[in-house]
């Protein structure tokens, strides 16, 4: 079976046998009391990649986002959430709600919108919480637009950046797509701004379950004050921790041209794609959903590929009975893969526009 529905982009995997040895998994203690060991260096290679002064290690985004919504909860704030943010954003979101914030949407990636609802909004300081990058849509978010309307305004800007840390860098060129570093959407738009803050999981780009928040010393200290998650969960464990740092020497080795390698992936299976009269994603990102006629069941084509030993992702379209195909590409697929991948949608396609020929004649 060949497998597209992986997000490990890069093919980093963390195998016990590639970590250095721990000799505890947890210190039984949370991060306010004691770091796990190696924290503080894996804090200080993810804030250098990303550009920023800090980094906090967290054990996922939702206890990032749960504390962070909960420290912006203060009389008189308006939190803005993106309505195309990842469930994870709402969810920390929905924290902010419950402590008696107003929380009020705005359309996905429009600046414009959010300029006529910041307009009509009561005064005081804002919160606007967007992805750094869709992959619905193929798009990166307008910072600068966003920290524009607030500069306006007191207020902060909070990404969620899981999909663009480890793949995005500094200055793309056309034989080096994603830019250099890994070190995600503040590196690669050279962004520096005291009030952004920058949450991202490592599970994408560097294979492993951890979370960082990123950010100017300041806000970060103010964070690390007031965490609740600091004090009542535990920290990341040591494997998680040993893993990190295995990602990240690889990114330092190698990581510029295992993300050559998945944009040449990526761009492999774009060009299939348009041999068979098929579009995907509108960029080189790996997340590559396709756009099938109207008359194309996703289900069907899902199946049939699945038949062929393709295994990608069915997913539901916004009007009832309208499902797409999602093809996750890494670094570690061939081209014999692709090829094969191809081969099989031709067929499942053809496939599909016989029967659907069958069935008009009444057959």
């Amino acid at each position: 079976m060949i497998d597209f529905t992986s997000s490990l982009y890069l093919g980093l995997k963390h195998g016990s046998k590639d970590l250095v040895g721990w000799q505890q998994l947890t210190l039984g203690k949370p991060s306010a009391l004691e770091a796990v060991p190696g924290s503080s260096e894996v804090e200080s290679e993810l804030a250098q990649i990303s550009g920023v002064e800090r980094a906090i290690l967290a054990p996922s985004t939702l206890h990032l986002f749960w504390d962070l919504f909960s420290i912006f909860a203060k009389p008189g704030v308006t939190v803005f959430l993106d309505d195309g943010a990842y469930p994870i954003v709402g969810w920390g979101a929905e924290r902010a709600a419950a402590l008696g914030v107003p929380v009020l949407q705005f359309r996905h990636y429009d600046v414009r919108d959010l300029q006529e609802k910041l307009s009509r909004a009561a005064a005081g300081p804002v919160v606007v919480a967007a992805d750094g990058y869709c992959t619905s849509c193929g798009k990166r978010a307008p910072l600068l637009g966003f920290l524009d309307l607030l500069r306006e305004r007191s207020g902060s800007l909070v990404i969620d950046d899981t999909q663009a840390l480890g793949i995005f860098g500094r200055s793309p060129k056309p034989w080096r797509p994603f830019g250099s570093g890994g070190g995600g959407s503040l590196q690669l738009t050279e962004i520096r701004d005291h009030n952004l803050l920058v949450v991202s999981s490592l599970a994408k780009g560097f294979g492993v379950p951890i979370a960082v928040l990123l950010g100017g010393e300041a806000m970060l200290r103010e964070y690390e004050g007031k965490s609740k998650t600091r004090v009542h969960c535990s920290p990341p464990s040591a494997a998680a921790i040993a893993a990190a740092t295995r990602a990240l020497k690889i990114n330092r080795e190698q990581g510029d041209l295992l993300r050559l390698r998945l944009a040449q992936r990526v761009a492999h299976f774009r060009g299939r794609l348009s041999k068979l009269g098929v579009l995907g994603s509108n960029d080189l990102f790996p997340v590559q959903s396709l756009q099938l006629p109207s008359h194309k069941r996703g289900r069907d084509i899902y199946t049939a590929l699945l038949q062929c030993g393709v295994r990608t992702i069915l997913q539901r379209g916004k009007q009832e009975n309208c499902e797409g195909i999602t093809f996750v590409i890494t670094a570690e697929h061939s081209e014999t893969d692709i090829d094969y991948a191809a081969t099989c949608l031709s067929l499942a396609i053809g496939l599909q526009s016989q029967k659907k020929g069958e069935n008009s004649d009444g057959s």
